[in-house]
Formats: structure tokens, C-alpha cells, sequence
């Protein structure tokens, strides 16, 4: 579920983002770019979920300490 839920925002967010940008930039919005944002930063999000959090025998989830 938490998959689901961080793709949603990240798709959310994508567009809010790349329509901010484009918006400032002056060119056109283009929803596929903004679709392919979006996913890259819900893969980005789950890359670092798997580095720097790891879990714990009580099923929670702990920052790694380096």
C-alpha cells in the first residue's frame, strides 16, 4: 500500500512541479513529460528508502546510523 500511495504523490507532485516550471520557463506543458517526472521521482524516492532505511525485528522501520 505504501507503494501505491508514494507513486500517487509522486505523480502528484511531478505535475505540480513541472507546470510551476514551465510556467516560469514560458514554454508549453506537456502532461507526458510530466507523467514521466513524476515516476522518476517515486523510483528515486524507493532507491533511497532501500539505502538508508532498514527494517526492524518489531516490524518498524529505523534510519540507518553511519
Amino acid at each position: 500500500m505504501k507503494y501505491i500511495v508514494t507513486l500517487f504523490w509522486g505523480l502528484i507532485l511531478g505535475q505540480v512541479t513541472f507546470y510551476l516550471g514551465t510556467a516560469l520557463g514560458g514554454m508549453e506543458y506537456n502532461f507526458q513529460s510530466a507523467v514521466a517526472l513524476g515516476i522518476g521521482i517515486s523510483i528515486l524516492v524507493y532507491i533511497l528508502e532501500a539505502f538508508f532505511i532498514k527494517p526492524t525485528k518489531e516490524g518498524t522501520v529505523e534510519a540507518t546510523k553511519k
